[in-house]
């Protein structure tokens, strides 16, 4: 079983979350499933960026990065949040290697617009090295920084790059934690499915916006890419990733068209 996990940055954000999710994920990759791990760090970052002065602006959820903002990507998503994680994921019985879309090429993106600064949207996942890593016992383990060929640096939305990774990858499974209970309807209840004209109605709608809408509209792609389920989920839920792996109905799965009746 070929799997791809995002994790969000509030669930990083705690020791004892992350501690407990590591576990999960080196529990997973020790029953046999080949996983990689795409994670952000927007609440760190913003933190970061806060103590030295820097505002942050965003754009339709995206963050604006100038010259100074790249810098702070590179120290927050490639370094201090991605190796915490790694070192969780190693304490935990993993072999975790901790990369960027910059290593090898391993996702390249383009420029998605001048007033956005370097926020870069995906254009290529070179996947070979995700395989190579994977089948021989490692997790790769990804932030959301991606390159080009001629050496530019871009700050990616974690749900894009994640999509796009597990498409690459073939993953049978895209499993988004968060810090939300799923997707929530306009009556603020959890919808334990919704399809793509559904998604269409409550983003038009108002009842997933910012983040949520960016999970969904992930999603969807994913779905066209050929990933074979994908599940927003809480990643505070007890052995959330078990159990998900294991078939339970936890949080919302996205599908892309009818829901099969029971």
């Amino acid at each position: 079983m070929k799997a791809l996990i995002k994790l969000g940055g509030a669930l990083l954000d705690s020791a004892n979350s992350r501690e407990a999710l590591a576990g999960q994920i080196a529990a997973a990759g020790a029953r046999g499933g080949r996983l990689v791990v795409v994670h952000g760090g927007g609440r760190r970052m913003t933190r970061y960026l806060a103590e030295h002065g820097i505002e942050s602006r965003f754009v339709d959820g995206l963050r604006v990065t100038g010259p100074e903002t790249v810098d702070a990507v590179l120290q927050v998503f490639a370094g201090s949040v991605n190796h915490e994680l790694v070192a969780s994921l190693n304490r935990a019985g993993a072999m975790a290697v901790g990369l960027t879309g910059i290593d090898a090429l391993l996702v390249e993106a383009a420029q998605m617009d001048p007033a956005l600064g370097a926020v870069g949207r995906v254009t290529t996942v070179n996947a070979g090295l995700l395989h190579l890593l994977a089948e021989h016992g490692y997790l790769p383990v990804v932030a959301c920084v991606a390159g080009d060929r001629q050496g530019g640096i871009y700050n990616v939305n974690a749900d894009h790059m994640a999509a796009a990774c597990a498409v690459a990858f073939g993953a049978q499974q895209l499993l988004f934690l968060t810090d939300v209970a799923g997707v929530l309807d306009a009556g603020k209840q959890v919808r334990s499915v919704v399809t793509a004209a559904e998604v269409a109605q409550l983003i038009a709608g108002g009842n997933a916006t910012g983040g949520m809408q960016t999970k969904l509209n992930a999603a969807l792609a994913a779905l066209a890419g050929g990933v074979g389920q994908v599940r927003i989920a809480p990643g505070s839920s007890a052995d959330v990733i078990e159990r998900i792996l294991a078939g339970e109905d936890i949080g919302t799965r996205v599908v892309a068209g009818e829901v099969p009746a029971l």
